[in-house]
């Protein structure tokens, strides 16, 4: 695994520790559809089904404009995508909760010092 990879991984990591916290269970990770793509996180919030994309960034240092914050990877076409691919997940699982299906996107920004900044938002 490539240093990039392993950064995702361990942002997933911490996604998933972030979603178990909150009450969430998770069923899978990087659930895959074939080459139409991969479903980061897909766990149950009560009686929903919740959809996760994990996107992870190394912070820089201060006064630098290169980073940019991770939420903004979530494009219309990106979320496009994502609904595509929960309806597949649910399709492929017994369909739709009573609950329904949600996205929510959980971004990790890994500090230069200390503790990685995990921020998770719903209903994307």
């Amino acid at each position: 695994m490539n240093a990039r990879g392993a950064m995702g991984k361990y942002g997933e990591d911490l996604a998933a520790r972030r979603l178990t916290d909150a009450g969430m269970t998770v069923l899978a990770r990087n659930w895959r559809a074939g080459r139409t793509g991969e479903l980061d996180i897909v766990a149950r919030d009560g009686d929903a089904i919740v959809v996760c994309e994990v996107k992870t960034r190394k912070g820089r240092g201060a006064g630098s404009d290169a980073f940019q914050h991770p939420m903004a990877a979530i494009t219309p076409v990106k979320a496009r995508r994502l609904r595509d691919l929960a309806e597949r997940w649910v399709q492929e699982h017994g369909g739709a909760p009573p609950g329904g299906v949600r996205i929510d996107v959980v971004g990790v920004v890994l500090q230069e010092r200390g503790a990685p900044r995990v921020e998770h938002v719903r209903g994307v």
